[in-house]
């Protein structure tokens, strides 16, 4: 076993792929994006190649065109518990925003999922201020930008109180005396915020993990504090090596202010990969992606997205110039990071569409397994991340490309491991279990 420092890999897991057209492929199925086989089989395939874990996003409205996309996706929580099933030590990781939920019922859902899969769950904390998604959650328009973080904040540090209402050993089921739990193990919280009031305890024991592992999502100010305060994991989008060791360096910089080592938190940004046996059949493949754009789909996408009617531009002239950031109260962190690439490499609206249709920012890169390893090893080595979010342009066929090809080019160099260290997720990514902060409170 290699004793160097090895990456962290995450499978990002839809339906038929993160290109928005790929369900357009030969290959593709998208008429199985509610069928749980097809799920169980990608989660398979990923815990066979030893990915720590599969990671899944989710929404709250439909988003995008339905026209022209495979939008349809399974609740996480359902989809995940039905995977803790037929897997064994793969982590399970859900996308949960603090927007439109409320504490104590996700405290119950990880808690259970945590129960269900023997340790293996964990919690990517998102705001939302994109789309229509407030319009299904009574209110007229989303958080301000800043109340959103606000919210996030007390929303997580509640959480925790949740798990931790129930002190480890809490659960006695003595028989003989007819004692099931120490009362004097569980705690009320007695919670009252800005945001929340909640009494407490949870309804069900502890967490084997203590608290699933809290995964963050953003970028911006308020982001990446919010990914210093509580993030284990932080899942980032970078264009070049240069801005990830910025990003990676600044995050790592804040972690002392809350008493946390760098070895707290691993930086893992988004790779969205195409894979082949030689670098033509790499590219042919990204070629049939291009082909399967829909010009009309990416120009609504990106208008929604830059806040500009790119319908109003030729799709060969340049992209039109955007607003200021500050007036962005939706994603601003990913608006920054493509009104930047946008202006370093002077792309036009349709070197736009091609860029964002496969990546939706994140880095995007087609060659073979050593080109592909290269790619992953130089940031790696090179100060920008502690491991990979792998976002297959094509599902599931990509997978299994970067599974058979990629992984034993990794495991060769020594940067991935060949077998998982135990059989909980914070096991498996080195981080330690959390301490109760009531314990021994009575």
């Amino acid at each position: 076993m290699s004793s160097k420092r090895q990456m962290t890999l995450h499978f990002f897991m839809n339906s038929t792929g993160f290109h928005e057209t790929a369900w357009r492929l030969s290959k593709a199925e998208p008429e199985r994006v509610t069928d749980l086989a097809f799920y169980k089989k990608m989660a398979q395939r990923a815990e066979q190649a030893k990915f720590h874990s599969v990671f899944l996003a989710d929404g709250y409205d439909l988003g995008g065109s339905v026209k022209h996309q495979a939008l349809g996706r399974l609740e996480p929580y359902t989809l995940l518990s039905a995977l803790a099933a037929v897997t064994e030590q793969i982590g399970l990781i859900a996308t949960v925003s603090t927007s439109y939920n409320e504490p104590y019922h996700t405290a119950r859902y990880f808690a259970s999922l945590d129960h269900l899969s023997g340790g293996r769950a964990g919690w990517n904390i998102v705001t939302t201020g994109i789309g229509k998604t407030h319009l299904n959650f009574s209110r007229e328009e989303h958080f301000e930008h800043a109340e959103r973080y606000n919210r996030a904040l007390e929303f997580v540090q509640l959480t925790t109180k949740l798990w931790d209402s129930w002190e480890d050993d809490a659960l006695v089921a003595d028989k003989g005396t007819g004692v099931y739990t120490d009362t004097e193990k569980i705690h009320a919280i007695n919670h009252k915020g800005d945001s929340f009031s909640v009494k407490g305890p949870l309804n069900i024991p502890r967490p084997p993990q203590g608290y699933p592992v809290l995964a963050q999502a953003g970028s911006s100010e308020e982001g990446k504090e919010l990914a210093a305060r509580t993030g284990e994991i932080v899942y980032t989008a970078q264009q070049t090596l240069k801005e990830a060791q910025a990003f990676y360096a600044d995050v790592k910089s804040r972690l002392s202010r809350y008493g946390r080592s760098p070895d707290d938190v691993q930086i893992v940004p988004g790779f969205s990969s195409i894979v082949g046996e030689t670098e033509s059949e790499a590219k042919e493949k990204e070629a049939e992606l291009h082909e399967s754009i829909i010009p009309e789909l990416g120009l609504k996408r990106l208008s929604d997205r830059l806040k500009v009617d790119l319908f109003s531009y030729p799709l060969d002239g340049p992209v039109p110039q955007l607003p200021d950031p500050e007036t962005i109260n939706e994603t601003r962190s990913r608006f920054e990071l493509m009104k930047n690439m946008i202006e370093t490499e002077k792309l036009t609206i349709r070197q736009l569409i091609q860029r964002a249709s496969g990546g939706n920012g994140h880095r995007t890169f087609a060659g073979t397994a050593v080109q592909v390893a290269d790619q992953l090893e130089e940031w790696f080595l090179n100060g920008a991340c502690d491991g990979f979010v792998i976002r297959p342009q094509q599902l599931p066929t990509g997978l299994d490309d970067f599974a058979r090809l990629v992984i034993p080019e990794l495991q060769r160099r020594g940067l991935f491991h060949t077998e998982y260290k135990g059989r909980t997720l914070r096991e498996n990514l080195g981080l330690t279990r959390p301490s109760n902060q009531f314990a021994g409170q009575r």
